[in-house]
């Protein structure tokens, strides 16, 4: 595997529509094991083929629900005779061992079949770093489409994981953030949304695609 360099915002490529995949060969298996890796040191939670400068119909997501919890501090003394240190190794290497591996999904070739709902959510794009947009999306999405192998499978999404999969769509037909945006996160005045689109608490944890984006921080998808 190796780190693929992601398009940014202006680079013509992320306008145009891709093509449909028809090789489901050792190139396409590259391909998708660099966009998973890309992603990852990204931080993101999806990455589609034009965002890595290829034009073909593919995208990888991370399950939500996969991905470690975030790391917090321990005050608590040592017992017994250990010293902090230890404690803090014996931490250390249990907490490794606790996080799961992270649940790759691979589409070929998507087509959302079916949608439910919508909320209006900011949402952050790893082509676009430091922009937040508001955009409406559904809260349960079904998409159909192939895996690397060329089999066919369906895959029901809900809540940002719906979200991440109609994002990474987009970006397949040349659609990006700034297309779609109502209007863009702003720090100095910001909007909070609630799940029914109305003034609200905001949530710390967003809701993005291509990193867990949030309405008071924001992050991208």
């Amino acid at each position: 595997m190796a780190l693929r360099n992601i398009m940014l915002d202006g680079e013509p490529i992320l306008k145009k529509k891709c093509r449909p995949v028809t090789k489901f060969d050792a190139r396409l298996a590259q391909l998708l094991d660099d966009m998973k890796e890309t992603m990852m040191d990204a931080s993101g939670l999806g990455l589609a083929a034009p965002q890595v400068g290829i034009m073909r119909r593919a995208f990888v997501v991370v399950e939500e629900d996969s991905l470690p919890p975030l790391a917090q501090d321990d005050d608590a003394e040592a017992p017994g005779n250990e010293t902090a240190a230890d404690t803090a190794n014996a931490a250390d290497d249990k907490a490794e061992a606790a996080i799961p591996e992270p649940v790759f999904v691979e589409f070929i070739n998507p087509e959302v079949i079916e949608t439910e709902d919508e909320v209006l959510g900011y949402e952050g794009c790893l082509s676009f770093p430091g922009k937040y947009a508001a955009i409406k999306r559904p809260t349960r999405a079904v998409v159909r489409a192939q895996d690397r192998n060329g089999e066919a499978f369906t895959y029901e999404a809900h809540g940002l994981m719906a979200r991440c999969v109609c994002h990474e769509t987009n970006h397949l037909d040349g659609i990006t953030i700034d297309d779609l945006a109502e209007f863009f996160y702003d720090p100095e005045n910001p909007r909070y949304m609630g799940e029914d689109d109305t003034e609200g608490e905001a949530d710390e944890a967003g809701a993005g695609t291509e990193k867990a984006a949030g309405d008071a921080a924001p992050e991208e998808t």
